[in-house]
């Protein structure tokens, strides 16, 4: 199977034209000089990001190409695709309207954050609870002494975002030398509203010995650890180029990137893979690893993040 093309974006959503392989087609697909060899059979799919402003999308949507809004797009795209990959930002909304798109014939895989009581035939991304886990496990190696930890998210009505922090806290609860000081929540995932979060809980709750970040909002922008340097160790996921520097200058103990090259060019072959062959994957959990980038793998890991759209810096 080849992945030939965008057809047209909207907002967040995309189409994409899907060529599939021959050889599974009906017999309409047949040739007409009678021969038994198939024709290529072109699918449309519908790529919906959870946001069309946070840069490690631009990957996925790369990755796409390669290989209440959320709601409207996907009914947009309901109409005009045969299969919808979706990033889910809230699965009790999202859920019923991937059910009703579903009953409409249009096959739906979610990536990144899931719907996991919804009608969607698989999932493919991080195992966010894992992540968690492994983002306070590194954090905790950086902390020898012990001490508070305090979490960073986004919005409570991201699933994904969840399953990171109740990772992150259990790894807080299995450790006697550590504390969990508070769960801060950044709604609207903002980048300078997450600095502010940080700064001003660090400054009110001096004890703060440790950031985990479940997500990397607060290190997409300058300067954003000036008040927490020398004061708190900080974790981080995702490895976006703007992350990197703070790696660089020991600001940041540890960056896990996520492969969200993979959540596009992954879902879009799961969605051709059941349009044209009839397959879904045995378990509908597909999950991807974590890439940990060192300053030893900087440089390496930048030259990845240009394959993927991104600027390496």
């Amino acid at each position: 199977m080849t992945i030939r093309s965008i057809v047209h974006t909207l907002g967040v959503g995309l189409c994409v034209a899907a060529l599939a392989a021959c050889g599974s087609g009906d017999k309409k697909d047949a040739k007409q000089d009678g021969s038994d060899q198939a024709q290529p059979r072109k699918y449309v799919i519908g790529v919906v990001a959870k946001s069309q402003s946070n840069k490690i999308f631009i990957p996925t949507r790369t990755g796409a190409e390669d290989a209440e809004a959320q709601a409207r797009y996907i009914e947009q795209l309901a109409n005009e695709c045969d299969g919808i990959a979706i990033s889910v930002s809230n699965a009790n909304t999202l859920t019923p309207i991937i059910d009703e798109v579903v009953s409409r014939g249009v096959d739906v895989v979610t990536f990144d954050s899931d719907a996991p009581d919804s009608a969607r035939f698989a999932y493919f991304g991080t195992d966010n609870y894992e992540a968690g886990r492994q983002l306070m496990e590194a954090l905790a190696g950086s902390m020898p002494d012990g001490g508070a930890v305090a979490v960073l998210t986004g919005s409570i009505n991201a699933p994904n975002l969840n399953d990171r922090v109740r990772g992150v806290t259990d790894v807080i609860d299995e450790h006697d030398n550590l504390t969990l000081q508070k769960v801060y929540d950044n709604p609207t995932e903002d980048s300078k509203r997450a600095v502010e979060i940080i700064e001003q809980a660090q400054a009110a709750n001096p004890q703060i010995k440790g950031w985990a970040m479940v997500g990397g909002w607060a290190l997409y922008t300058d300067n954003a650890l000036d008040k927490i340097k020398g004061k708190a160790v900080v974790a981080s996921l995702d490895a976006m180029p703007s992350q990197l520097p703070y790696l660089e200058r020991g600001e940041v103990a540890v960056l896990l990137g996520q492969k969200s090259y993979d959540w596009g060019y992954r879902a879009v072959e799961l969605l051709v893979e059941r349009l044209d062959k009839g397959e879904t994957p045995a378990d509908p959990i597909v999950k991807s690893d974590l890439i940990p980038v060192t300053p030893d793998s900087v440089a390496g890991y930048r030259e990845q993040l240009t394959k993927w759209g991104l600027d390496g810096g």
